[in-house]
């Protein structure tokens, strides 16, 4: 079984043949699908689909792109939604330095906090970073050291695409790193550093639909295609597909308990 750990699937693209989608998925043996949030309605709408489908859960956060107009109310609203039973993780949240840097200091106080509701409720955080490795690694160091419960602090580095020693910092932090649709990319560069990281570090998502992989890049992503992610990983290690299922499988039903 495959666990896709990231797919946006309440986005209008899935509108029209969301249960297509789902099949294809089920059928190529994903069996969780875990859908990160983007602001309130991104929450409500995964909510939904987890009540109506089986195998599907939610996070709860704001991306760092919502972050800018958000309020005090909307992250109390976050909080709120964490006692919904589909909610397993706080996510996706982080920063992000590519398109405006006019509110870097409001992000990184929307990670904290975000961090400090994952301690405090004892869930995992997914963090998207770009472009600001070096800030987040250091809040969540800095979060780590002046919690009172820092093992609480766990979770996964998504969209994973930096160094080898950023990978291993951020393990022993912790943390998995998601590999996704960029591992299948001739030029990503990604493959010499997956290869060293270990197998019980690290999760397969899609990120759908964006980032599909390569042969479909540039078109929709969906969770169908996790299976070309661990075939790729799979061939890198030098492994076989169902080593690469078993382990990330457990990696996230253990950092979910799913």
């Amino acid at each position: 079984m495959f666990i896709d750990t990231h797919a946006h699937l309440y986005l209008e693209q899935f509108e029209n043949d969301f249960e297509e989608v789902l099949l294809r998925a089920r059928s190529c043996g994903v069996g969780i699908i875990v859908m990160p949030a983007i602001d309130i309605l991104s929450i409500e709408k995964a909510i939904g689909l987890c009540d109506r489908n089986e195998g599907m859960y939610a996070m709860a956060a704001l991306h760092p792109s919502a972050v800018k107009d958000a309020s005090d109310d909307d992250f109390s609203r976050v909080a709120e939604l964490c006692d919904s039973p589909y909610v397993v993780a706080i996510g996706e949240t982080g920063l992000d330095y590519y398109w405006d840097r006019s509110f870097d200091t409001k992000q990184q106080d929307y990670v904290r906090r975000h961090i400090r509701l994952a301690i405090e409720r004892d869930l995992p955080i997914i963090f998207h970073i770009r472009e600001a490795t070096s800030d987040l690694l250091r809040i969540v160091d800095e979060e780590r050291t002046t919690s009172s419960q820092p093992t609480r602090l766990r979770g996964i580095f998504h969209c994973f695409t930096g160094s080898a020693e950023e990978a291993q910092r951020m393990w022993e932090l912790g943390f998995y790193l998601g590999i996704g649709g960029i591992v299948t990319f001739k030029n990503a560069g990604l493959n010499d550093v997956v290869r060293d990281i270990p197998l019980d570090r690290l999760v397969l998502e899609t990120d759908a639909p964006y980032l599909a992989p390569a042969p479909y890049r540039g078109r929709r992503n969906e969770p169908a295609n996790v299976q070309l992610v661990a075939k790729k990983i799979a061939s890198t290690k030098n492994v076989s597909v169902d080593h690469v299922a078993d382990a990330t499988t457990n990696n996230a039903k253990a950092l979910f308990h799913i």
